[in-house]
């Protein structure tokens, strides 16, 4: 690896009207540090602490719309998620905002709805149930609502007061998780949705929600304002799942996130280099880039030696991982194949790897543990 295939990741990088520092992003990552869905100074020093480690273009960790379903506790997995509405939440994001744009890097939260993984008796409205593509009953009570025409209305209109809020805060872009499971996803992914209605079927009726969402945003926030569709193939509970069977049904997807307001892909694979489908070597993110003709960012293992593994909850060695070369990363720049790279766990261990991989100092740079889920530095 060379320094001067290296420099490729630090140039500056044209999104919408946002102008990047370099092509290294840092990946939306739960890290449920905000009790009572305010983040605190420790929330905003974690992300300055990684624009100080010279990330061009931070995403925020999920963080909840104003919808009375968009959230869910279940005691372990969704605790002290941060919310994007409230006085005292705003207060928290303004603060992250300036911070990192303090040190050179651009910020954009991550908009979500967790669709039905939410269920009746959850915060914040214990009365209100989840909401997704189809109904889920336990016990004889509907626990997850079927949403209707109205039901994605509402909800889009929720993504597009977070989106308003965020340019009101100084954020430079916006982006949503349409990707993992969740509801634009669930709406997405065949597995979850049964539908045969305008919103189940095929795939330009099961993006129709994420079309929905995406263009009330886009009236809400103007023409200039960067918006982010992350999406994936694998779920959280299924990593051989897909959306898309075929590059044809891929297009489908893209070209109507497009026309809708799309202004890049964000593009959530567990190995950024595997091929996305059996007839072409072509990743997810390079197929994107083709079909959409958009900034495309990868992501996935990206510095280290082991992806995110199924077991990590259970099996302490699945997860642990090593520094990696960016050689296959830095050749696929080079061809094209996408423009931004989007590193995760590999910012957890070292908020300075983006200096470190500039400098040459990839000797310095701290493998991933485990414990650098549970830990915030």
């Amino acid at each position: 690896m060379s320094q001067s295939s290296v420099a490729r990741l630090f140039t500056p990088f044209s999104l919408g009207n946002t102008t990047l520092r370099n092509r290294i992003a840092m990946a939306p990552m739960t890290r449920k540090r905000s009790p009572g869905g305010t983040p605190t100074d420790e929330v905003v020093n974690y992300y300055r602490r990684r624009g100080e480690g010279g990330i061009g273009l931070i995403f925020s960790e999920g963080t909840f719309i104003d919808h009375p379903s968009a959230q869910a506790n279940d005691g372990r997995a969704y605790q002290n998620i941060p919310h994007f509405f409230g006085a005292e939440a705003l207060k928290g994001w303004e603060k992250v905002v300036t911070a990192v744009q303090e040190t050179g890097a651009r910020f954009m939260p991550q908009l979500w709805h967790v669709g039905e993984v939410r269920r009746l008796g959850m915060p914040g409205d214990p009365s209100v149930p989840g909401y997704g593509p189809r109904e889920i009953t336990e016990d004889g009570r509907v626990t997850v609502k079927a949403m209707d025409a109205c039901d994605v209305e509402h909800i889009a209109l929720s993504y597009a007061r977070g989106a308003r809020t965020a340019r009101e805060l100084g954020c430079d872009g916006v982006a949503l998780h349409g990707a993992h499971g969740y509801l634009m996803d669930q709406f997405l992914w065949p597995e979850s949705n049964p539908r045969t209605d305008d919103f189940g079927g095929g795939m330009a009726a099961r993006s129709r929600p994420a079309r929905t969402v995406v263009a009330a945003i886009r009236d809400a926030v103007g023409p200039d304002f960067p918006i982010v569709f992350r999406f994936s193939q694998w779920k959280m509970t299924d990593y051989a799942a897909r959306i898309a069977e075929t590059p044809a049904e891929l297009e489908v997807l893209l070209s109507g996130l497009v026309e809708a307001g799309v202004d890049a892909f964000d593009v959530s694979t567990r190995r950024f280099w595997e091929a996305a489908f059996d007839e072409s070597p072509r990743s997810l993110a390079a197929w994107t880039r083709a079909l959409s003709g958009k900034p495309t960012i990868a992501v996935g293992s990206i510095g280290l030696d082991q992806p995110h593994h199924s077991k990590y909850f259970r099996d302490k060695a699945q997860i642990d991982a090593q520094v990696a070369d960016l050689d296959q990363l830095l050749e696929a720049m080079t061809r094209d194949e996408f423009d931004l790279a989007s590193v995760g766990r590999a910012v957890l261990a070292d908020p300075q790897w983006a200096n470190k991989v500039r400098n040459g100092r990839m000797a310095d740079i701290r493998a991933f543990e485990r414990g650098d889920l549970e830990t915030y530095k």
